[in-house]
């Protein structure tokens, strides 16, 4: 089973149901047929992301998530870094709840290290609906 850790350095946030989502969190990778061995969540301030995107990515700019695969094709260990406050302020432009946005951004995660992109147009509106869909199954199902 995949080990799933949680990490919260953005303290003004909590994430419930946390055994229920990494179960489903494990799914998605056994339905790619992907082996992940390790997952780091790490929520995050908008600064402490910046750092990050400057420093490894040599991006300047804010991101709500980023996402780094320190296994190997074959066996998965992540790190995902998710910038609260960027996620909050993209579920009001977005108008849709923080609930569901932060879930959208932990799934989008998972999907860039089974082997999605984002980068074009298309794969953008691949990502979307594969989205789209763990969001239906997991608010469904919780």
């Amino acid at each position: 089973m995949l080990l799933t850790h949680f990490h919260f350095l953005y303290r003004q946030f909590t994430l419930k149901n946390r055994n229920e989502l990494k179960r489903f969190i494990n799914n998605i990778f056994i339905e790619e047929k992907k082996k992940a061995i390790s997952l780091q969540y790490i929520f995050c301030s908008d600064k402490y992301l910046l750092d990050i995107n400057r420093q490894y990515l040599q991006h300047d700019y804010f991101t709500d998530i980023i996402t780094f695969n320190l296994g190997s094709e074959k066996e998965i260990e992540g790190e995902i870094y998710i910038s609260v406050e960027r996620v909050k302020e993209n579920a009001r432009i977005l108008h849709t709840s923080f609930k569901e946005e932060i879930h959208r951004v932990i799934f989008h995660g998972v999907l860039h290290l089974c082997g999605y992109k984002d980068k074009l147009k298309k794969e953008k509106e691949d990502m979307r609906r594969k989205e789209d869909r763990l969001l239906q199954r997991y608010f469904n199902k919780n």
